[in-house]
């Protein structure tokens, strides 16, 4: 496959001889592309353009404050928080918590079955 998951397959492999049981290997951006590159018949570049532009149009329309829902897959929107009071947990003092938009993931019902 992809030398991203290589790599992550040979850390894999000297985390758990090293750290005990190690339960999951990543997709990376460039492992999506060279599979995106694979299936379609495209160049690597060509996959990376279309990856970027998707992500770069989903970032766009979340700055905006608008849904995206991508049939099937699932929905990325935005959640407001509100500002709250916290705590330092190394000196326990209180702090302000500024309120804060977070992007927000939804998966959709084919997702979900696919990863059952």
């Amino acid at each position: 496959m992809c030398s991203g998951v290589r790599i992550c397959n040979t850390y894999q492999t000297f985390a758990s001889q090293n750290f005990g049981r190690l339960t999951s290997s990543n997709m990376t951006k460039e492992c999506l592309i060279e599979t995106v590159a694979k299936k379609t018949g495209c160049s690597k570049s060509a996959a990376a353009d279309y990856l970027n532009t998707i992500l770069d149009e989903i970032g766009k329309d979340l700055a905006k404050g608008e849904k995206i829902t991508l049939t099937g897959f699932g929905t990325f929107s935005v959640s407001k928080r509100k500002a709250r009071t916290g705590r330092n947990p190394k000196t326990g003092a209180t702090i302000k918590i500024p309120a804060k938009t977070v992007p927000k993931f939804k998966a959709g019902k084919a997702l979900k079955d696919t990863v059952k």
